[in-house]
């Protein structure tokens, strides 16, 4: 099964991600599972409002319409539910009209063991703990912080990352958290020739341009963005690192350290992938935002 999706950008998300639910979820926390199991159940004819990732989801699956050669990207829905009460979240796909056809309902069961099996570019979920062991995986993945997604006018689907710890490795990142910016900035310079390793996000990044390759530059219906606290010259050893990767990126923002919320919406990105959760706070009530809880900066240790 999983040589139909070799060629797909195929996306994995959370119930909880997709759909709203709030109420249920405090249902299992303050009366237990058999309790939560019934409220589901005496309410599967009834859809569940659109969550946090409902908006990118639907952009995602909308890309399909530009492929005259067959769909091009798979979202395959991954819950902690059972079957019986994941009914409910598969009418409400069908309600919302989403073309979502695979699943895995767990039982109860972590769903992040399956995403390898499904060959998933991309994780998003509630579930910290799922998120970190598909990174511990080498799957990209995000915990969703933002209050509400809303969903940019644009058909273009606009994706913005964070650098280090996301798309590079954290191997910057940690010379600047030991020795500080100006020992940052040498060692930046004095390797400006040498390519970052690639960090977690790295093959979603890549899989994201090979969709693009499909389009002309300027109608191509996904849009790419680094946005950076670093600034020149830190810039330059960024730059060859994508130019050695051979993986285009549509636009660079050096912030040199600007808070990054004003630039995200100036660029209107419908979601954003950053390791500091302190960057996520700040731009999660505009802009759909995922949490990458991978590097230095996620460390136990990390003060």
């Amino acid at each position: 099964m999983s040589q139909l999706l070799d060629s797909k950008l195929v996306i994995a998300i959370s119930s909880r991600a997709l759909f709203n639910l709030n109420d249920s979820h405090t249902v299992y926390e303050e009366d237990g599972l058999e309790a939560y199991s019934l409220y589901q159940i005496e309410r599967e004819d009834e859809p569940l409002e659109p969550g946090e990732a409902f908006p990118l989801v639907n952009k995602l699956l909308g890309l399909n319409q530009r492929f005259g050669d067959g769909s091009q990207v798979e979202v395959v829905l991954l819950s902690r539910n059972s079957a019986d009460t994941g009914l409910r979240v598969f009418n409400s796909v069908q309600h919302h009209g989403l073309d979502i056809t695979r699943a895995a309902f767990c039982g109860g069961e972590s769903p992040w063991r399956y995403i390898n099996a499904f060959g998933c570019h991309l994780f998003l979920s509630n579930e910290s703990e799922d998120v970190r062991h598909a990174l511990e995986n080498g799957v990209a993945a995000a915990t969703l912080v933002s209050n509400k997604s809303r969903g940019m006018d644009s058909d273009q689907l606009r994706f913005a990352f964070d650098g280090d710890a996301v798309i590079f490795s954290d191997e910057a990142e940690r010379v600047y958290k030991a020795r500080g910016l100006d020992a940052f900035t040498a060692s930046e310079q004095a390797s400006a020739k040498e390519p970052l390793s690639g960090g977690p996000f790295k093959a979603f990044l890549g899989a994201l341009h090979q969709l693009q390759q499909a389009f002309p530059a300027a109608e191509a219906p996904i849009r790419t963005a680094l946005v950076t606290a670093r600034s020149a010259p830190a810039h330059e050893r960024v730059i060859r690192t994508l130019r050695a990767w051979n993986i285009r990126i549509d636009e660079s923002i050096f912030l040199g350290g600007l808070n990054k919320t004003e630039f995200l919406r100036a660029y209107q990105a419908d979601v954003f992938f950053d390791d500091q959760q302190s960057h996520c706070e700040s731009a999660s009530s505009h802009i759909a935002t995922g949490h990458v809880p991978h590097g230095i900066a996620n460390s136990p240790d990390d003060g």
